[in-house]
């Protein structure tokens, strides 16, 4: 196997963690076993060449291959449950109430492979019921990675991904897929629910409305502590007030570096006015 050696290797991660956030300042084992065959495939004698490519190049596709392998875009519709519970008990009976336009703007950032913005969909057209079609509850739904924003918006999957869902969920929300009989398609009503853009968490926060529930989870785990800080003062900016914040339950926001308020593990709310 191909070595990094300690110059090449903190190029790399320092050009990795200053665009993207990432921080690989640990995975020095994890970056040669990943990447040799990359490297061997494309032709590369060591990783100096294609460290020099990477970073000189800046080549978007190449970019997004090497960041796809590594980090884990592990998922399954309606991980971690308590969040989705507490969305459809606490959060959505509070936004209803409160939103007298009928609006709910909500992000799911880091969405990966589309399992988490369509378990959101499904949680508020369970809510609304027969009300879903006076409100606008379209989820924005946003990764770094072009692959993984083709496979959710393709919205196909394993039938085993669903297995946390509830039976009623999966009959009136995805249907077979024909000649698959492993797999499913995710339902029209679910696919015109959810905008999948691109986009680098690093990059200013920019949108047009601020929104009143932000899922970022388990995508701070790549990220050092000042990264995480700025990452969720930036979140709390774009945020409408007594909106929430829910992160992976193997993440924490550090509470003396934001205005945050604590809610539950992993949830937490900007104060109202």
């Amino acid at each position: 196997m191909l070595e990094i050696n300690q110059s090449d290797f903190l190029k790399l991660v320092h050009f990795i963690q200053k665009n993207y956030g990432i921080d690989l300042s640990k995975k020095k084992q994890l970056i040669q076993s990943r990447l040799h065959t990359t490297l061997t495939t494309k032709g590369y004698s060591d990783f100096g060449q294609y460290v020099d490519y990477i970073i000189k190049t800046d080549n978007k596709g190449d970019i997004e291959n090497m960041l796809n392998k590594l980090t884990t875009n592990y998922t399954f519709f309606l991980r971690e449950k308590e969040h989705f519970d507490y969305f459809a008990n606490t959060i959505l009976p509070y936004l209803t109430s409160h939103r007298k336009n009928k609006v709910l703007s909500i992000w799911s950032a880091g969405c990966s492979s589309g399992e988490e913005p369509y378990t959101i969909s499904m949680v508020i057209k369970d809510f609304l019921g027969h009300q879903a079609s006076a409100w606008d509850t379209r989820v924005l739904a946003t990764d770094i990675s072009m692959n993984v924003l083709s496979t959710a918006m393709k919205g196909e999957y394993e039938i085993d991904a669903l297995r946390e869902l509830p039976p009623k969920w999966k009959q009136q929300f995805f249907k077979p897929v024909p000649g698959k009989p492993d797999k499913v398609q995710v339902a029209s009503v679910l696919k015109n629910n959810v905008i999948f853009r691109p986009f680098n968490l690093m990059h200013p926060m920019r949108f047009k409305i601020p929104f009143d529930v932000i899922f970022c989870r388990n995508v701070m785990i790549y990220f050092d502590q000042p990264t995480k800080d700025a990452l969720v003062n930036r979140f709390y900016q774009a945020s409408n007030p007594g909106g929430y914040l829910l992160i992976g339950h193997s993440e924490s926001v550090n509470r003396a570096a934001c205005n945050y308020q604590y809610i539950m593990p992993a949830t937490y709310r900007k104060p109202l006015k």
